[in-house]
């Protein structure tokens, strides 16, 4: 199955329904069980908005669609991080580094989502995290750009940790500009 697939497969076993009509001003809607994803856009960008749509159905409560309102921005920011999480996440980008991808083309052809999503769920996680995020034995630096650093120290630092302040340890470093 292709991603586009596998999310409806998720949203049918959570009791949603997906359907695709010709949207004009979004890829994707949703209200009460029911996901409406537009038509005439690529699996890609299918599977993009109906992870954004599966998002706003874990995460909002209410009509968001004036965006005018605070709350709403604030509801609509939640479930886009909920769908960069479920089409990226931080172990995307690990997995991609491994895989030996250097550029934004590489690790969204890998990872199967558009490369505009993946440049938005880095910006969005360099909101949220800042200049690094440790995951999984792993430093995944956002400023100034996308670096992914092995480590192979077992101790655990804070997260406020500079980078000046690491111990000397062996490292597998690649840059991954975008």
């Amino acid at each position: 199955m292709n991603p586009y697939e596998e999310l409806v497969e998720k949203a049918r076993k959570e009791g949603l329904i997906v359907k695709e009509f010709p949207l004009k001003s979004s890829d994707g809607r949703i209200k009460g069980n029911r996901i409406a994803i537009r038509n005439d856009i690529s699996t890609i960008q299918k599977a993009d908005a109906l992870a954004e749509e599966l998002g706003h159905h874990h995460t909002t409560v209410g009509n968001i669609i004036d965006q005018e309102d605070s709350n709403s921005r604030k509801q609509e920011r939640q479930a886009r991080f909920w769908g960069y999480n479920a089409r990226i996440g931080l172990g995307g980008l690990i997995k991609a580094y491994e895989h030996g991808c250097k550029n934004s083309y590489e690790i969204a052809e890998y990872l199967q989502v558009t490369e505009g999503q993946l440049v938005e769920c880095i910006q969005c996680y360099r909101d949220k995290y800042g200049v690094f995020k440790r995951y999984c034995g792993y430093y995944i630096y956002f400023i100034p750009h996308l670096t992914v650093i092995k480590t192979d120290y077992s101790c655990e630092f804070v997260e406020e940790l500079a980078v000046v302040e690491m111990p000397q340890i062996s490292i597998n470093k690649c840059e991954l500009v975008i």
